[in-house]
């Protein structure tokens, strides 16, 4: 039934909204709720799904999310418009979370006092375990069919071609043909049920549009992982953690695909699940120097443990990249929930005075191509590349560009001496610099039976890596280290600067997974009369645009999803800025950072700040 504890007047919008399913985790609902999502997209509506799940195997509550919005936003709004209350133990959370005037879908099976409800929102109960167990006699047929059936009832709902639906479950049962029929009755069972007993459509609805375009959607750890193929990887070394394993499960797949020759069935790829994280890093360098193209995919608690090898590769300059999926810390911390938290401790690994390079993709487009990017960027600055994601770019699917390639590309290696010109009596000092940029020439191991040979050290060297403790050598080769950092600044993207249509005295500088949701918090904003000149930072060490920007502005608002401003922090150690000139916007409990919060936190600090968003024009 339809109904509500006091006459409301749901919610009326057409592609867009925020749908949620609040389900327990193992019961099956993940292939029913991706399913439906997929089916927005069918529809060619821009629809951004985010799956929050324990980091338990079973019995834990978990949330499906889905942003649907023909108007692009793809960031997470905040609040539910419709939520869809399969669990119990979160009932009273998810019911706080709808948006007055919003609707909930539940199963009324069992009757439930009027105050486990709201008088402000739409309440739409259906008798799901009753339908089921009618129909079922299979305890986990009741269990899965039920999803399929309120999928089912949405459909109705939402007033959703359910056309696409069935195409969707025949594609995806395709090869088990005799589950498709099955599921396809289930879903007809709830499309059934809601049109005679419940008032459909309600006042969200799905409407086929043309917003999608020729975009595709794919997670960022696949992307990243195709674009380390790209990029000429042939070894990976990791151990599993969450949220990084998908990532390097994802190579393997590519390369089973991609690199086995298909005459002898020679793999051409080295793929190693080592004893920890320390041991993968170590076997990452150790083929990085012998000249392959290597990487390890990690989070947080294994940066913690490769910080040893991590300044060895610094300091002994051997190339290697480094996937960051970054969840919420410290320690184990929430291993399934998303922060931007390892900027710090990647930036400047190891003890010592260490900095390395870092990338900070915004979504699977720019994961493919940075994933390819680092590995000409170790080689070229034979050092560690840090490419930043976060758990909800690298385990989510996002809707993104179609990748692109220049086949023509080739592969930068950098400085490496051939034996030709070692034969011709070339000087070759491994740590010599002899162009400025503080990159010297390296040799692959045995390029030449006599020449070009070196030892490979973390400890203290001259030019030549000959062992030393001689201060003026050892500070000779760090600033020659610094200097190379340097040369790192003109080989990264470019930040990407948004301006005003007016001039004004803010701006606002932000990264990574952070960016759809600051692109509909500056539209927001703007509707307030809060004009916000935009920077989205993809690269540290930062260029020298970063720096004009925040000297172009009275106060510059750092949006980042940790609890103590790291970017910020990195800003004002690099760039050695006015503290008092960056304003920290911090989002940290392990959700993605909102529009709202992001829009609502600079209102307030605004106004608090008394900053006149528009400067005087210059006559």
């Amino acid at each position: 039934m339809l109904q509500s504890l006091t006459r409301v007047d749901g919610i009326q919008r057409v592609n867009d909204f925020v749908i949620k399913f609040a389900n327990v985790n193992g019961s099956g609902s993940a292939s029913a709720n991706t399913l439906f999502g997929k089916a927005i997209l069918r529809m060619g509506v821009p629809a951004a799904p985010r799956n929050i799940f324990p980091s338990n195997i079973q019995g834990l509550p978990t949330w499906y999310q889905i942003r649907v919005s023909e108007a692009g936003y793809l960031g997470a709004r905040g609040g539910v418009d419709l939520m869809v209350a399969m669990n119990p133990q979160t009932w009273d959370q998810d019911i706080a979370s709808i948006e007055p005037g919003g609707y909930l879908f539940y199963d009324s099976t069992k009757p439930l006092p009027a105050s486990k409800f709201r008088r402000d929102i739409v309440v739409i109960g259906m008798p799901l375990t009753e339908l089921t167990n009618r129909e079922y006699t299979d305890a986990r047929q009741r269990q899965l069919f039920k999803n399929i059936i309120y999928v089912g009832a949405l459909s109705a709902l939402l007033d959703m071609d359910v056309a696409v639906i069935e195409k969707l479950i025949g594609e995806q049962f395709r090869g088990k043909d005799k589950l498709i029929q099955p599921n396809i009755h289930a879903l007809d069972m709830g499309r059934d049920y809601a049109l005679t007993h419940l008032d459909c459509p309600i006042g969200l609805r799905l409407r086929r549009a043309d917003a999608v375009g020729d975009r595709i959607s794919i997670d960022g750890n696949s992307a990243a992982a195709l674009g380390a193929l790209y990029g000429g990887a042939t070894v990976a070394a990791w151990y599993p953690i969450t949220p990084s394993s998908s990532l390097a499960e994802a190579f393997t797949r590519y390369c089973h695909r991609y690199r086995v020759d298909k005459e002898t069935g020679r793999h051409r790829f080295a793929i190693i699940q080592a004893e920890d994280e320390l041991a993968s890093i170590g076997m990452v360098i150790g083929a990085a120097w012998n000249g392959a193209r290597a990487f390890t995919a990690t989070s947080g608690p294994g940066i913690s443990l490769m910080q040893e090898f991590f300044g060895l590769a610094y300091f002994a300059e051997i190339p290697a990249v480094v996937f960051d999926v970054q969840r919420a810390g410290p320690s184990t911390g929430m291993p399934t929930r998303t922060q931007q938290c390892d900027v710090l401790a990647c930036a400047y690994a190891s003890h010592g005075d260490t900095k390395h390079v870092l990338m900070f993709p915004e979504d699977p487009y720019e994961c493919f191509e940075m994933g390819a990017l680092a590995f000409d960027l170790a080689d070229r600055l034979q050092t560690p590349i840090f490419v930043m994601l976060d758990l909800d770019i690298g385990m989510n699917e996002r809707l993104t560009r179609p990748f692109t390639w220049d086949d023509t590309r080739r592969m930068d290696r950098g400085k490496v001496m051939t034996a030709e010109e070692l034969e011709a009596g070339k000087d070759f000092g491994r740590y010599l610099d002899v162009d400025g940029d503080g990159i010297p020439f390296r040799t692959y191991p045995g390029t030449h039976p006599k020449r070009g040979a070196f030892f490979t050290r973390g400890t203290s060297k001259d030019r030549y890596a000959r062992y030393t403790e001689e201060g003026p050598a050892y500070a000779d080769n760090m600033q020659r280290l610094l200097k190379k950092f340097r040369t790192a600044r003109t080989l990264l993207p470019r930040p990407i600067e948004l301006r005003a249509v007016e001039p004004t005295a803010l701006g606002a500088i932000y990264y990574g997974s952070t960016s759809p949701a600051m692109a509909e918090a500056h539209d927001i904003l703007a509707e307030q009369g809060i004009v916000l000149d935009l920077l989205r930072v993809r690269g540290f060490p930062f260029h020298d645009d970063v720096r004009d920007f925040i000297a172009a502005h009275e106060q510059v608002f750092v949006v980042e999803q940790n609890r103590d401003g790291q970017l910020r922090t990195l800003l004002l150690n690099e760039l050695e800025v006015d503290p008092a000139r960056l304003v920290p916007v911090l989002h940290y409990d392990g959700t993605p950072i909102t529009a709202r919060f992001i829009s609502g936190a600079i209102a307030e600090k605004t106004g608090a700040l008394k900053v006149v968003p528009f400067k005087k024009a210059v006559p």
